[in-house]
């Protein structure tokens, strides 16, 4: 339990207030992204007749953005400044949400695939300049829970990426169940085709004009300069010395298995959604929708979680509660899987609340005392967001299969790969309490 209050965005007599709030607003733009891309996998299945493991490629393009661009933005920052790495992070952004337009006018899947690329490979640019910016505006022993407390911002924009996603693509796409667009002739299903790609990239192209806005306030500001002084490179060694660290690599593979989970709940929660739906009658978009409504309060339930853990950060060991959670999570999962009506939808929704503090959590304990070091090791942990883009095909994979030994939903045991992932989470909180007291 913390004995002394600490200023939280007061450090050496420099107040970060102003540029704490402008950074925080990035926290919400990338949230936006991530969950009005999460129903899309349900959305290009039935708009190009494609089962759920081809849908899931949505995801392999996105998380595999944040992989491969992570390191080379630890790089530009180290040369440049956390302000440039983050104004370079909202110009692809940008560039990636215009691209859907070219995308549509192609009429094929894979150029969505491409733009959804170049979007994320702006958002790594984005999260792993703005964890670590966010880190150095106050003391380091109150820094994870100043990280909860942006982060706490990152599920607002969320939220509102669902809601677009539910209001403004799911419900205005052609109603046609997949089934049937599949009896569809080629030439009629191409008009649905578009009809429908139209209505999806609208919103895209909306938040890339709220992205360029974005860039233009950040780089009209002075920002502070924290952690810019030296511009020395030694990329090989800083990675031998980083992952040397206990603490720095085994938080890398958490935050692999948290990202993996939260994609993965966050994605299938439509597909399971929809199962228990259909099968009391109703049809199949009106299921999806609904299964929507039910992601949106999985998310509120998130956004007041991280709120709540964020304050009582203030009181008990970050470690014991990433601990605490993760076990709460890995038993509401055993509902989600073995709980084949209304109550395993519950189950999956009470997830999100267990999920709330994980990802800024693991971040703050993986990066605790390593200094200038943390530009890469903000980098690793990036890359850690694979988990997202590897997992979540591999659930897919599970629910193609339909059923298990003739009556056994395959979505429902599907689950087990979020299951394992919390386990490991449960277990990294539990050796940080173990480190602390020794």
């Amino acid at each position: 339990m913390n004995k002394t209050k600490l200023p939280l965005l007061t450090h050496n007599g420099v107040n970060y207030l102003l540029p704490f709030i402008i950074i925080t607003a990035c926290f919400a733009l990338w949230g936006f992204a991530n969950d009005i891309t999460n129903p899309m996998v349900k959305a290009f299945s039935k708009i190009f007749r494609m089962n759920v493991t081809q849908g899931a490629l949505v995801q392999l393009a996105f998380y595999g953005g944040y992989f491969v661009m992570a390191f080379p933005a630890a790089i530009f920052i180290k040369k440049c400044s956390y302000k440039s790495g983050i104004l370079l992070g909202l110009a692809l952004y940008a560039v990636g949400a215009f691209l859907f337009f070219p995308a549509m006018t192609s009429g094929n899947y894979y150029p969505f695939l491409a733009a959804y690329f170049v979007l994320t490979c702006g958002l790594s640019f984005l999260e792993t300049s703005a964890n670590p910016y966010i880190l150095t505006m106050g003391p380091e022993e109150n820094a994870i829970r100043r990280l909860n407390m942006a982060q706490a911002f990152n599920p607002i924009g969320s939220l509102l990426g669902m809601f677009v996603a539910m209001k403004f693509i799911q419900a205005r796409i052609n109603p046609m169940s997949t089934a049937e667009r599949a009896l569809l002739p080629d030439a009629e299903f191409e008009a649905v085709k578009q009809s429908d790609l139209s209505i999806l990239i609208a919103p895209y192209l909306i938040i890339g004009i709220i992205v360029v806005a974005m860039f233009l306030i950040i780089f009209i500001m002075r920002m502070p300069k924290n952690g810019d002084a030296d511009k020395s490179l030694h990329f090989s060694a800083t990675l031998k010395r980083i992952f040397s660290i206990p603490n720095y690599y085994l938080g890398v593979i958490a935050q692999f298995f948290y990202v993996g989970a939260q994609i993965m709940c966050w994605t299938f929660i439509i597909q399971y959604g929809t199962r228990i739906f259909m099968s009391q009658g109703m049809e199949e978009q009106a299921a999806e929708v609904l299964s929507q409504k039910y992601n949106i309060a999985a998310m509120i339930i998130f956004c007041i979680s991280r709120l709540i853990s964020t304050y009582l950060m203030k009181f008990f060991d970050p470690g014991k509660m990433l601990r605490a959670f993760a076990i709460a999570a890995g038993i509401f999962t055993l509902g989600v899987i073995f709980l084949q009506n209304i109550w395993g939808l519950y189950c999956l929704v009470a997830v999100s609340a267990c999920m709330s503090l994980m990802f800024p959590t693991i971040y703050g304990i993986a990066l605790k005392g390593m200094g200038d070091d943390a530009k890469f090791g903000a980098a690793g942990l990036i890359m850690a967001i694979l988990g997202g883009s590897i997992l979540p095909p591999l659930q897919a994979r599970i629910i193609d299969i339909e059923t298990i030994k003739v009556s056994f939903p395959s979505v429902n045991v599907s689950f087990i790969l979020p299951l394992i992932c919390f386990v490991v989470v449960a277990w990294y909180g539990h050796r940080r309490i173990n480190t602390e007291v020794k």
